[in-house]
């Protein structure tokens, strides 16, 4: 996918995700959080109340440690994807 298109895509299932209503399983929700992170290049840590959600966070992260931005723009993108294809 270009860069353009890989963008677009991932701000695409970015809003799809904000706009979901129900929750998403935790296994689902830790690799958007991670992949998004990556894809962001976010550093700001979120500060948990709880410190085994805290732990997962990290360990999800950790996982994604040697994806590009690009990569995890695809994984985020097609992690949504395959969410909604098999939730319907």
């Amino acid at each position: 996918m270009e860069d353009d298109a890989l963008h677009i895509a991932f701000l695409k299932a970015v809003n799809s995700v904000n706009k979901h209503a129900k929750p998403f399983p935790a296994d689902v929700l830790l690799n958007l959080y991670a992949y998004y992170k990556r894809a962001t290049n976010s550093q700001d840590s979120s500060a948990d109340k709880e410190p085994l959600i805290s732990a997962f966070k990290t360990n999800a992260l950790f996982q994604t440690r040697n994806l590009t931005q690009d990569e995890a723009k695809q994984l985020y993108t097609e992690t949504v994807d395959r969410y909604f294809l098999y939730r319907k």
